[in-house]
């Protein structure tokens, strides 16, 4: 796999790529407009103007993918109508994404984004060690949501996960982020770093935090695909899984600097109650991301993922979209796809084939020297070299596992008659 990845990579970075538009529209072939509900115009703050859209990041997971309207199968029933802007479903098992509707347009995350803080970072943390809580993880916006988490109490890790996941604590990714990050000062600066990092390493192109809990912040946005992504990392995790099909919870009392009680805390997710084979997710709002949901369920050997951003709770709330699109997703035959979701092993060897390709290297030093005020380290050549990369990895294996289905269909069919 490694040296497929490595030579579809140097064929695509011997074509020149310096005079490509950096920020050319994605598509040229007329978009279908995604399904929506009639409803009022939401009263809503205008949304953050987004980064200007690459062509060669819009098309990661599969050329397909590079539209702002609907992508579905061929002959698939018509999804449902949201009022989610985006939305993404996908197989967390092969990685085959079914359908999809704006995949990689730039939308805020809202607490969402707490799942790329799961995913960077729960690894990393003991469940069963003990913090102390400082002012600083008290230092979230007025009015948010916090799981009630007070100075100088001491919790565990694992407690800190279950205030995160169930009941959106923004208190609790503050102190979970400034622990990665090494306890100190600084601490939560770091980890909002290795969690940009992270989005880069699972080719998470639109991604970028401000924030470890998602409250909105200048420049932060995500794609319905990133969430895809990301999720697949997070439902791979034994602990993440856990964490998000825990219905109830309790946070302990504390005794010093001051006595303050126990208390009990419930899962906002919805579809855990409601779903048959829900695997759990997050919910996410913010007056600027309106909302934004993630939900995973498992059905007769599948299991998909749904992801949605920019929606309105009327007619139906976060979750409920997200079941609609699951149903949809299981409606459909198995093996049917529109593009992959990338893996981090595909975006590694597109890396370092970019990295190490003369041509990628020079065109860049030239970008670097006339612009030294642009990136660093992964150049912006490199950058593009290995989205183009990614664009054609996927649909070289999806093709792959038609045939060998078809083979082993055609096998089995042989072997009746025989």
């Amino acid at each position: 796999m490694r040296v497929l990845v490595a030579a579809l990579a140097a064929c695509l970075l011997a074509v020149p790529v310096i005079g490509a538009p950096a920020t050319a529209a994605a598509t040229t072939a007329a978009e279908i407009p995604c399904p929506k509900p009639r409803i009022a115009k939401p009263s809503a703050p205008p949304r953050p103007v987004p980064p200007a859209e690459v062509a060669e990041d819009m098309a990661v997971g599969g050329q397909a993918l590079a539209t702002h309207g609907l992508v579905v199968p061929p002959g698939s029933p018509a999804p449902p109508a949201l009022t989610a802007t985006t939305w993404l479903v996908a197989d967390l098992d092969t990685g085959e994404v079914l359908g999809a509707c704006g995949p990689h347009v730039h939308q805020t995350p809202a607490s969402v984004q707490k799942m790329l803080l799961a995913a960077t970072a729960i690894d990393q943390l003991d469940p069963a060690q003990k913090m102390t809580v400082t002012r600083g993880d008290l230092d979230i916006e007025p009015g948010s949501s916090a799981v009630g988490i007070v100075e100088g109490g001491t919790y565990s890790i694992s407690t800190l996960w279950l205030g995160l996941m169930l009941n959106s604590g923004n208190d609790a990714a503050n102190a979970l982020a400034r622990l990665a990050g090494g306890g100190g000062p600084d601490g939560l600066k770091k980890t909002v770093a290795a969690m940009n990092a992270k989005a880069a390493a699972l080719g998470a192109r639109q991604t970028h935090a401000v924030t470890p809990s998602g409250l909105d912040g200048k420049g932060q946005f995500t794609s319905s695909y990133d969430l895809a992504l990301i999720a697949r990392v997070c439902f791979a995790n034994a602990d993440f899984r856990k964490y998000v099909l825990t219905r109830i919870a309790r946070m302990p009392g504390q005794t010093k600097p001051k006595k303050v009680g126990g208390f009990q805390f419930q899962n906002e997710n919805k579809l855990i109650y409601n779903y048959p084979g829900a695997l759990g997710g997050k919910t996410g709002f913010t007056t600027v991301a309106r909302h934004s949901y993630v939900g995973a369920a498992t059905r007769n050997g599948r299991t998909l993922v749904a992801t949605l951003l920019g929606a309105e709770a009327r007619p139906k709330r976060g979750w409920e979209q997200g079941a609609a699109l699951l149903d949809w997703g299981f409606s459909l035959p198995a093996g049917s796809s529109v593009g992959k979701l990338v893996t981090p092993e595909e975006v590694a060897a597109a890396t370092s084939a970019a990295a190490a390709s003369p041509i990628a290297s020079g065109a860049a030093a030239g970008v670097q020297a006339a612009h030294p005020s642009g990136p660093t380290g992964f150049t912006v050549i490199a950058a593009a070299s290995v989205a183009a990369t990614l664009t054609t990895i996927p649909l070289l294996l999806l093709l792959t596992q038609r045939r060998q289905r078809r083979l082993r269909a055609e096998s089995a069919a042989a072997a009746k008659k025989s």
